[in-house]
Parts: structure tokens; C-alpha cells; sequence
């Protein structure tokens, strides 16, 4: 077996991005705009029509991240490159949404979803960071199209889907909207230093993993009713659904752990709420997503659990094993206990061995119970390793503060 590397190492972690995102740059800038967002395991684009609203707006994250940490050129003008078709072709300019799908520059599925808009959120709030000026007051923009078309101020959440002209809006309510609205409401905050946006944030997570948790036997149901009471059968013959899979999902319990963790370092001192609840929590979800989640025969973490909290889905994603092993990084440095470096490199071994492409970049996206490849699609619509560099990057302002013996 070949020797590990230390991944407690900050120049090994950014070498890992690096190496990640030179799988994606230049070859995914298309000359005529936007971004190609599928990709075989050797790199090369499968579809080049296609244009999904989630990658659109990881790579403009991928990008400017890309810069802030390594200073070349080339990425920040990869950023404004994503960025402009971001603005210019997803966006609706009459109704200010975004189309969820384009070939090419036409919308073929104009669905609005808060999913989606959190994305956007995120991606002007790291454009900004990195220098995109011109982003910045699209970051208020954003929020006030997601607070005037999903915003439910009696639940304290955000709704998850409306028609494309926004006449319809679904009943079904969803976690991961918001738990990635927070993630957005975080950067937002980091951007602006506006505290509405943390406030924010720190509603929806505790509405999500206190309130809506002691609904679902104390874990994070994925799908609810519009009264926000769980839907214990939404998707149930649909496991795998990218963006609504049915079950417990352990790497989003590892998730909102990784996000509890930094709401409590940006909320401390600024907020007046309680922030006594946050990392219990996220300790509570990582350990039930560890504990219950590991496949102590062929390593990493399964995809699903049922509500009896046994596997129901063996399948090993990519992003699943990079948030619990960001999540185990910031719990360690926070907590000092010890157990989450232990499994910190348990997650990268795994990872480094079976997920990582080391010839061509980046990740594989799926792999089976056996830690078998399913397809030679390492990236379609929706991947672009945003989960994987973004959990280096996450893991990185962790490493100096750690004790590394």
C-alpha cells in the first residue's frame, strides 16, 4: 500500500486542492461562455451544451477560492468567466430568479429552487471575497428575492421550490435548501460583515437541527410536509434522487456538524442568542453519522440510513467522505478530544486510497459498497469538487491552531 501522506500537513492539503482543481482549469472554461459541467474520468467533456445552476455557481466558489489561496491570475479571470454567465444567462431578468438548467443559453427547465438560490448567494459572496467587486451588492439582492419567494417567517425556514414565473409554490419542504442557505448566509456574513446575515443563519439552524430534529427522533429528516412535519415517504422508491435522496443522510449530519461549528466561531461575541447548543449538536450528529454510517468491513461512509438508523444505501459518494472529514477537523480543534483526529485520518486514508483519482485529479463521485467505480462520469452536473476543495480549504483554517504531534 503505498505510504500515506500527512494530512495534518497545510502544504499537503493545498496541494491536494491544487492538484483537484488543475483537473477542472483551464479545461472546463468554454471560449463562448460559461463553464463545461460534465466530465469522464480522464477529463474529458462528455456534454458541452448543458448548463446546471448548482455547478454554474460552485465554479465560480471553486474559482475564486482557487485564488485566494494560490494568487494566480488565471483562476480570479476563471471566476469573473463563470461568474458573467451566472449573471448574465441563468438569471431571469423580469422575475430576478435563476433558470435551473440551460442548453446552452436556452432554459429548458426554468424551475426556481431555493437550493439553487443559496448557490448564487454563496458564489457573489466569494466572488467578493476575492476581489469581484461588482458582486457585491448582488449579494443583497439575492437574499431579498430569497426572503420575498421562500421565506416562511412562521416556520422560520426557507420553502424549497416555485414555478418559473413564481406563481406556484410547492409543499414540499426540505433540510438541505437550508442547510446550505446557511452555509451561503455564513459567507454572506464573512463578506459584508452585515449581521442580518448571521442572524439568519443561526435561525435556520436551529430551526433545522433543534426544532425539526425533535420531530424526527432527534436526527435531521430530509423531507417535510409545508406544515414542516416530516415526510417519512417522499422519495422512499427514489433513494438515490441527486438533491432529495430518501433516509437519514449521514454526510449532511456531518455537514450541519462542520457548519454548527463555524456558526459558533463567527456568532461568538457578536451574538446575543445562546450559543450553548451548537457543538453538542454537531458532536451528537457526527458521532450517529459515524457510529451508524462506517462500513467497518470496506472503510468510508454509506450514503443512507433508514429511520431505524441501519444502512439502507451502501454507496460511497464523494462528498459524503470529505464533510465528515472537515467536520472531524473542526470538532477536533474545538473540542480537543482527540477521537476526531482518529477518525479525521481514518477518513482521509479511506478517501486517499479508493476516492481519490491520483493520475488524472480530483474524485471519483460514486463508488459502490465494494469501493467499486460505477460509471467512468467522474463530474457531472452539479460535482465540479466544490465538496472536496471547499473541505481542504475548510480543514486548512483549522491546521494552524491544531496541535499537529
Amino acid at each position: 500500500m503505498t505510504q500515506l501522506p500527512n494530512f495534518r500537513s497545510p502544504s499537503v492539503l493545498l496541494e491536494h486542492a491544487q492538484h483537484t482543481m488543475r483537473f477542472y482549469h483551464p479545461r472546463a472554461i468554454d471560449p463562448a461562455g460559461g463553464m463545461y459541467h460534465f466530465f469522464k474520468d480522464d477529463g474529458s467533456v462528455y456534454d458541452m451544451q448543458q448548463r446546471h445552476l448548482v455547478s454554474s455557481t460552485r465554479f465560480v466558489f471553486t474559482y475564486a477560492m482557487a485564488y485566494r489561496h494560490f494568487k494566480e491570475e488565471a483562476y480570479l479571470r476563471g471566476a469573473e468567466h463563470a461568474l458573467r454567465f451566472l449573471r448574465e444567462v441563468h438569471r431571469d431578468p423580469v422575475g430576478g430568479g435563476y433558470a435551473w438548467l440551460l442548453d446552452g443559453t436556452q432554459v429548458i427547465d426554468g424551475t426556481q429552487h431555493a437550493y439553487g438560490q443559496a448557490f448564487v448567494l454563496l458564489a457573489y459572496a466569494h466572488a467578493t471575497m476575492a476581489g469581484l467587486e461588482q458582486a457585491r451588492p448582488w449579494i443583497a439582492e439575492t437574499f431579498a428575492l430569497m426572503e420575498q419567494r421562500f421565506w416562511g417567517a412562521q416556520a422560520g425556514l426557507y420553502a424549497d421550490e416555485a414555478s418559473h414565473d413564481w406563481s406556484v409554490l410547492s409543499g414540499y419542504r426540505g433540510q438541505n435548501a437550508n442547510m446550505h442557505a446557511c452555509e451561503a448566509l455564513l459567507a454572506a456574513h464573512q463578506a459584508t460583515g452585515e449581521l442580518r446575515y448571521l442572524e439568519r443563519a443561526y435561525k435556520v439552524a436551529y430551526n433545522i437541527t433543534q426544532r425539526q430534529a425533535q420531530r424526527c427522533g432527534g436526527l435531521i429528516w430530509e423531507h417535510y410536509d409545508a406544515q414542516w412535519q416530516p415526510d417519512w415517504q417522499f422519495n422512499i422508491h427514489d433513494p438515490e434522487n441527486l438533491f432529495r435522496p430518501w433516509g437519514y443522510q449521514p454526510g449532511h449530519f456531518t455537514e450541519w456538524a462542520k457548519l454548527l461549528v463555524q456558526l459558533e466561531a463567527r456568532a461568538r461575541g457578536v451574538l446575543a442568542q445562546s450559543l450553548d447548543w451548537l457543538v453538542p449538536t454537531a458532536e451528537r450528529l457526527f458521532r450517529v453519522a459515524l457510529e451508524k454510517g462506517w462500513d467497518a468491513e470496506h472503510g468510508g461512509v454509506c450514503y443512507s440510513l433508514a429511520p431505524e438508523l441501519h444502512v439502507c444505501d451502501g454507496h460511497k459518494y464523494f462528498w459524503v467522505q470529505a464533510e465528515s472529514a472537515a467536520a472531524a477537523a473542526l470538532l477536533a480543534q474545538r473540542t480537543g478530544n482527540r477521537e476526531y483526529w482518529d477518525w479525521y485520518q481514518r477518513l482521509w486514508a479511506y478517501s486517499w486510497t479508493y476516492m481519490v483519482d491520483h493520475k488524472y485529479g480530483a474524485w471519483y463521485r460514486i463508488l459502490d459498497q465494494q469501493n467499486r467505480k460505477l460509471s467512468d462520469e467522474k463530474s457531472p452536473a452539479g460535482k465540479v469538487d466544490y465538496h472536496t476543495m471547499g473541505a481542504c480549504y475548510d480543514i486548512l483554517t483549522v491546521l494552524g491552531k491544531a496541535d499537529h504531534a
